[in-house]
Order: C-alpha cells, then sequence, then structure tokens
C-alpha cells in the first residue's frame, strides 16, 4: 500500500466539509468521515485503477456524498491528494496545487 500525503489546502477542504455536516447531522458528519476515509484506503491500495482527470491526476467520487478526492501519483509509494473537492465547484480550482 502507497503512502498518502494529504495537502494543507485538502485538509483544509476536508475541515470545513465535516464542519458544515457536523453543524446539520453528527450521523452525516460521521458518515463523510468514514466514506472519505474509505476513498482514500481505495487510492492507497490501487492507485492507478482510477479515473484520470488530466495527465497527472486521478479522482475517486466520495461515496454517498457530493466529493471527489482529487490526487496524484508521486512515486511508487507516493501519492499526494490535492483536493477534497465538491462536485459543484470549478471544476479546474486545484490544478495550481
Amino acid at each position: 500500500m502507497a503512502d498518502v500525503l494529504i495537502l494543507r489546502a485538502a485538509d483544509d477542504e476536508y475541515v470545513a466539509a465535516m464542519q458544515w455536516y457536523a453543524e446539520r447531522s453528527i450521523s452525516a458528519a460521521l458518515g463523510f468521515e468514514a466514506a472519505v476515509s474509505s476513498a482514500i484506503t481505495l487510492i492507497a491500495t490501487l492507485p492507478n485503477w482510477h479515473p484520470a482527470c488530466d495527465g497527472r491526476h486521478r479522482f475517486v467520487i466520495v461515496r454517498g456524498y457530493p466529493f471527489q478526492v482529487i490526487y496524484r501519483i508521486d512515486g511508487p509509494a507516493s501519492i499526494v491528494v490535492v483536493a477534497i473537492a465538491h462536485c459543484s465547484r470549478e471544476p479546474d480550482y486545484w490544478r495550481h496545487r
């Protein structure tokens, strides 16, 4: 399994989404937390298996939530999560990361 580094900007997106869900429903926040964790585990286990966003990045949809985890493979055992993006956001806002 590859090591996964989550960029600060992606972590900030995750924290903001968790806060939003927690303000509305603790169970929704816990479900979001579990779904993101599952997506990251899937990325670490099968990094090349997921669809490409461009020539460098791939993504996984967060099951049950309107988010996607966008990542790049930086080496045989190194993955960088660049965004935990809401699906309604500007599609390429994270490319500068």
